[in-house]
């Protein structure tokens, strides 16, 4: 069944669009996704976990091929000079395969949302009115650089009965076909309907911008990438959009901080992974505790190799730092880059935040009681911590299973979309004969 992944060929889908029209190509491949959801929408539970918990095996089994498959894509990364931070992302390890097959089981053992009963009520005159959880129905991604979303985000679809279509970045383009040849040929081995996970495999950008037309067949697009492919996307796009936006994150270290615990958290948030959207990417220290606080923190910070732009006061207490501008309060690095300012207060901390910020995650580090309750309050974001690190904005931390994105739209869905935020609802109405008078 595998035998183009263990010669280390990538399999190209056919027809590619290299041999016909784009738009007829992508047409073809949603409406392959189209009929394929109508029946996927009915699939019991077990077809669907036994399903990913076979492409969870297989993608272990795989292990060597798609790191040869990842290795082109590394190659030409590479040849092109791109950060350190995108190879990062692209890079496939055996322990990131395990991870992607992990995550493939924890959604086959999550709870199936679809047909979930939310409510019912009878009205009086004994007519009963509920609604249900049923699949949105194909569901377009557009990603770039990392080829884990590609599993994660079919198996979250599939497993809440939506047909997927897939454009990841060129960048990626052998490591996600090799991913989706394993799910595609595993999942139709296993019951699922032919065509359920479609996948754009011509890197022309004309692609993308077809797919974004397709409103009679595509039911929603979630983009997942940098601020250019959000803003290509919601600017052309057709069919409803929600935003996995850029994540511009704070940390605020209040007066009366946990100085430890603090040093601890910023070190995580911004170290641990800094090329994700829940690493943090501006450090707020109250001025009480900056010359106390900001020395041994920033020597840790470079110590790991962390470039740090300073506001005047930084730079006041460590001179060594450079020195911040205006653009800086508004990037999301997405690497070992942190921009950090001195504030006299938690106020300030708050306008700061609520005007550079992208609404995805923010948190403060305080013991006060009641100024937590306040930040919890007044700081709008899709998660707000205290005490934490942003790097837990996260569907597996929060308890999702694999996650499709971090939504930073207000409509539908908002923070880590699981399940359930991959479901929509239907009203089911149960007569005996009412009429309306």
């Amino acid at each position: 069944m595998f035998a183009d992944l263990h010669s280390g060929q990538t399999r190209r889908s056919a027809p590619t669009g290299e041999n016909m029209d784009i738009r007829a190509y992508v047409t073809e491949k949603a409406g392959r996704a189209k009929t394929a959801a109508r029946k996927l929408a009915v699939l019991s539970s077990s077809v669907k976990n036994a399903a990913l918990i076979k492409m969870a095996d297989e993608l272990a089994a795989q292990t060597p091929a798609l790191i040869s498959a990842n290795a082109k894509d590394l190659d030409e990364t590479k040849r092109r000079g791109l950060s350190s931070a995108m190879i990062d992302r692209l890079t496939l390890s055996s322990k990131r395969i395990g991870e992607m097959a992990a995550g493939l089981r924890e959604v086959a053992a999550l709870p199936d949302p679809v047909g979930e009963v939310i409510k019912m009520v009878r009205r009086p005159n004994g007519m009963q009115v509920g609604r249900v959880r049923v699949p949105i129905g194909v569901i377009g991604i557009v990603y770039e650089s990392r080829p884990n979303v590609t599993a994660d985000a079919a198996s979250l679809c599939l497993k809440a009965g939506n047909a997927v279509v897939l454009r990841g970045g060129s960048e990626a383009i052998h490591s996600n076909a090799a991913i989706v040849q394993v799910l595609s040929e595993v999942g139709v081995a296993s019951g699922l309907p032919e065509g359920c996970i479609a996948f754009l495999d011509n890197p022309d950008r004309q692609a993308v911008m077809e797919m974004l037309k397709l409103d009679a067949l595509i039911d929603l697009i979630i983009p997942r990438g940098g601020e250019g492919l959000m803003k290509m996307v919601t600017e052309n796009s057709r069919i409803p959009v929600i935003k996995h936006d850029k994540g511009l994150c704070h940390t605020y270290v209040d007066a009366d901080a946990d100085l430890a615990m603090a040093q601890a958290i910023c070190f995580n948030a911004k170290v641990q992974r800094p090329g994700t959207c829940n690493a943090m990417e501006t450090l707020l220290v109250h001025e009480k505790i900056a010359t106390v606080f900001l020395p041994k923190m920033i020597a840790e910070f470079q110590k790991a190799g962390v470039e740090i732009r300073g506001c005047p006061k930084t730079r006041a207490i460590v001179p060594a730092v450079k020195e911040a501008n205006e653009e800086d309060w508004t990037t999301e690095y997405l690497d070992l880059i942190l921009a950090v300012k001195v504030v006299k207060d938690m106020d300030e901390a708050m306008e700061h935040i609520a005007r550079y910020g992208s609404q995805h995650s923010e948190a403060i580090i305080t013991r006060d009681y009641a100024r937590a309750r306040r930040f919890l309050n007044e700081v709008d974001a899709c998660a707000v911590f205290v005490n934490a690190s942003t790097r837990l904005n996260d569907g597996y931390q929060f308890g999702l299973g694999a996650e499709i994105g971090i939504s930073t739209s207000r409509i539908h869905a908002r923070g880590p979309m699981g399940l359930e935020e991959l479901t929509t609802t239907k009203y089911i109405i149960l007569g005996q004969g009412q009429l309306r008078e």
